[in-house]
């Protein structure tokens, strides 16, 4: 290398307070053990599987629901090929329904998590931090 010095990054097991570039950042404890307690509690756990029976099923269903029109899309060509109205047959019908799900997801996705996920975090957030 020439002149120039790499700075030494942390690394990943490393704590906050133990960073080689600075004081901790605030907010955050220096202490893992905290992280690790609060992993644990049931808080925590209903936190996790409140995104979690959101997130797998839908995530398998869309999935599903992609492969369904990439396999009919190579081998079902003749009813992708149907026409249903003028030049709109069913293969771009089932592509535009594609965009349609990935919006209806993200919107349906951002109506849960502000109802049963965003609260629970803020409540595990505030209880940490007040626990400085």
């Amino acid at each position: 290398m020439d002149s120039e010095e790499v700075a030494e990054t942390p690394s990943p097991t490393t704590t906050p307070a133990q960073r080689p570039d600075g004081p901790p950042r605030a907010g955050i404890p220096a202490q893992p053990d905290r992280f690790l307690a609060v992993q644990a509690s049931d808080e925590f756990g209903e936190l996790r599987r409140a995104h979690r029976s959101f997130a797998f099923p839908l995530t398998v269903a869309f999935v599903a629901w992609y492969l369904l029109y990439v396999l009919l899309s190579n081998y079902a060509g003749g009813f992708m090929d149907t026409v249903l109205v003028g030049n709109i047959n069913v293969a771009l019908v089932f592509g535009l329904a594609q965009f349609l799900t990935t919006f209806l997801i993200a919107w349906w996705y951002s109506r849960h998590a502000a109802a049963r996920i965003d609260p629970r975090a803020e409540a595990v957030k505030a209880r940490m931090e007040a626990a400085e």
